[in-house]
């Protein structure tokens, strides 16, 4: 027989502290954990802890002490930092939009995903994948025309809700706040 996993049994098993984001034992049933030990065991850069002989996302543990149930979609990291379990870093999304709250794969030269270089043409390809399936956005000379067909597409395709951090916005915002940047654009 398992124990159905409820908010109270959370609250009365562990103590959270929303600031740091830290899960620690109040009682620990049937574990070596000592009162007041963290709950933490990190596996893959996530956290988990065993309750009730079950084993469980510590951020998913800490959603169920804050909201009351646990979700049947994601938790996402909105930083990508898996170990910052704050309240305010977690957020309830689908599978596809957790999966696009990525950072840049290692073989990305261009720092924003969708973009490269063709040295044949010499000039930027600007893409984007949708389900699965690859979309080309077009072929330009200039670097910044690239990512701003990039950003637009995800922009269009309601990704900003996913992907806070997606590189293409974050590029084009460090270059509006260049005042060179500004300068050239109202030259």
């Amino acid at each position: 027989m398992s124990t159905k996993l409820t908010q109270e049994i959370v609250q009365h098993l562990f103590n959270y502290n929303s600031e740091t984001g830290e899960l620690r034992w109040k009682r620990a049933p049937f574990t070596c954990s000592k009162k007041g030990a963290s709950a933490n065991t990190n596996c893959n850069g996530y956290y988990h802890v065993r309750v009730y002989g079950k084993i469980y996302g510590v951020h998913r543990i800490i959603w169920l002490y804050v909201y009351g149930y646990l979700p049947e979609n994601d938790i996402d990291h909105i930083d990508r930092n898996r170990a910052n379990n704050k309240i305010s870093n977690l957020r309830e999304v689908s599978r596809q939009c957790n999966q696009r709250n990525t950072g840049l794969q290692s073989n990305n030269k261009s720092g924003v995903t969708g973009i490269s270089f063709k040295p044949l043409h010499f000039a930027w390809t600007a893409s984007i994948k949708v389900n699965g399936k690859h979309y080309s956005l077009g072929i330009y000379t200039d670097y910044i025309e690239a990512v701003c067909t990039r950003l637009a597409a995800e922009e269009c395709l309601g990704w900003p809700d996913c992907n806070v951090n997606s590189p293409a916005y974050q590029f084009i915002k460090s270059w509006l706040s260049n005042s060179e940047c500004l300068e050239e654009l109202y030259a």
